[in-house]
């Protein structure tokens, strides 16, 4: 039985295929619309599953802007307890290759960049905000980082950790690259997915027509179908960094999406 560090025991799924990198996720909830007439102020929409959105309502300003490229909307969907945002970020819409960069944010409220930037991967035909199993694209938003897993022992993480043979992979990606060791470190991004599980759970509260395992995962030279893809040593490097107690999310998707 695989032990999970920082989490109950759990049950992960019986076998894991390649298929599970080609997977799709649920969108972020889109910021609701704005009204045509003045009315009184209503309370923030619930977050949906896998959204990192804290209870305000979009186009509220962070209490602490300056991530570079982020526009005021998606500063607002950063939580307020957050201190570490994995910031990911393509050219355009269509784009499979993307800048990573790593900012968290001190007493001060002020953010600086803590590691990267490194190159990464995204989904072979860009991103989406409205993802589809199997569309080749990642989707666009803010969510929560909160549990990690591989194939190989836990290499110093503070992220739950789920140690487990069944991330062994085989097969070739998009480029005839060989998948071996993709899944050899991963971390889980919180969308249509249930927080606080190992990453190989599959149950997908959005259904699974929306996709899920959505993963940063180790790179293995080409394009996924919706994860995010790391060089290892930055993969390891990001692993070890991230502390739940600062409530971290990754921040992904076009440029000119992440800037609004």
């Amino acid at each position: 039985m695989p032990v999970r560090k920082g989490a109950p025991a759990l049950l992960s799924a019986a076998t894991l295929c390649a298929a599970l990198l080609f997977t799709g996720c649920a969108p972020a909830a889109p910021p609701a619309p704005a009204p045509s007439t003045p009315k009184p102020p209503a309370a923030a929409p619930a977050p949906t599953a896998g959204d990192a959105r804290p209870d305000r309502a979009p186009g509220t300003p962070a209490r602490a802007p300056g991530i570079p490229g982020l526009g005021p909307d998606t500063l607002a969907r950063i939580p307020d307890g957050t201190s570490q945002a994995f910031v990911v970020s393509g050219a355009t819409v269509d784009s499979s290759t993307a800048t990573a960069v790593l900012y968290e944010r001190n007493a001060a409220g002020r953010w600086t960049e803590a590691a990267g930037p490194w190159p990464a991967h995204n989904g072979l035909a860009g991103w989406t905000a409205d993802h589809d199993a199997g569309d080749l694209r990642t989707p666009i938003g803010v969510f929560r980082l909160g549990d990690a897993g591989g194939r190989l022992p836990d290499p110093g993480a503070r992220l739950p950790y789920d140690q487990d043979e069944e991330f062994a992979i085989s097969g070739t990606g998009f480029s005839g690259e060989s998948l071996e060791g993709s899944f050899d470190h991963v971390i889980a991004i919180d969308y249509n997915r249930v927080p606080g599980r190992t990453p190989l759970d599959k149950e997908r509260p959005l259904g699974a027509e929306k996709g899920g395992g959505v993963w940063v995962h180790v790179d293995h030279g080409g394009p996924t179908q919706a994860c995010i893809a790391l060089e290892r040593g930055p993969l390891r490097d990001l692993l070890v960094a991230l502390d739940p107690a600062r409530e971290p999310v990754v921040v992904m998707g076009p440029a000119p999406d992440l800037a609004r």
